[in-house]
């Protein structure tokens, strides 16, 4: 598309009317951070690539039922691919080995979990809004979305029970998403 960015929006609508160059748009402008969030979350670049190219014939064939009003249309494909990727681990397409597991307990990840919050510009309305929740429901919201985590890992490296986990990023996210509106 040159050096414009993409409209997000009018590219998944025109995806919904069949359009395939407005996939393709997609694709251009999104695949390389797409690739580099699912390899976060699977560790290995090729299965990230198959995660993404999963995840853009779920985009191409559930365009029709992405709402603007539910969230941003980046905010939709990017769920898409965590998602992918989730499932792919939850399918067992991926070996848990030792030394997977022993990074999960590293603290330089925490330290890193918390230096992507540190980098947010401090006049953004997000940060702002990240900052006003309490320390463990903002680690495990950046443990999830920035990080990639799932729920199980999440409870395991703040250990806290499974539910209690998830109950406390559903409320940070509704506290999130009343704070930003």
């Amino acid at each position: 598309m040159g050096t414009g960015s993409v409209d997000l929006d009018k590219a998944l609508n025109g995806c919904a009317q069949g359009d395939r160059l407005a996939l393709r748009q997609i694709f251009d402008q999104e695949a390389g951070r797409l690739v580099a969030i699912a390899q976060r979350i699977v560790r290995r670049r090729e299965l990230a690539e198959e995660v993404v190219q999963e995840s853009f014939i779920r985009i191409w064939t559930h365009a029709h039922q992405y709402r603007r009003e539910s969230g941003s249309a980046r905010g939709w494909i990017y769920a898409i691919v965590r998602n992918r990727a989730l499932n792919t681990l939850r399918d067992g397409k991926r070996e848990q080995n030792v030394e997977n597991v022993e990074t999960l307990r590293d603290d330089h990840l925490t330290d890193e979990i918390v230096a992507a919050w540190h980098r947010l510009d401090r006049n953004s309305q997000l940060y702002e809004c990240l900052g006003s929740l309490d320390e463990t429901k903002r680690q495990g919201i950046l443990m999830a979305y920035v990080s990639g985590y799932s729920h199980g890992e999440i409870a395991g490296r703040l250990r806290l029970p499974l539910g209690t986990t998830k109950s406390w990023i559903r409320r940070g996210l509704l506290a999130l998403r009343e704070c930003m509106a």
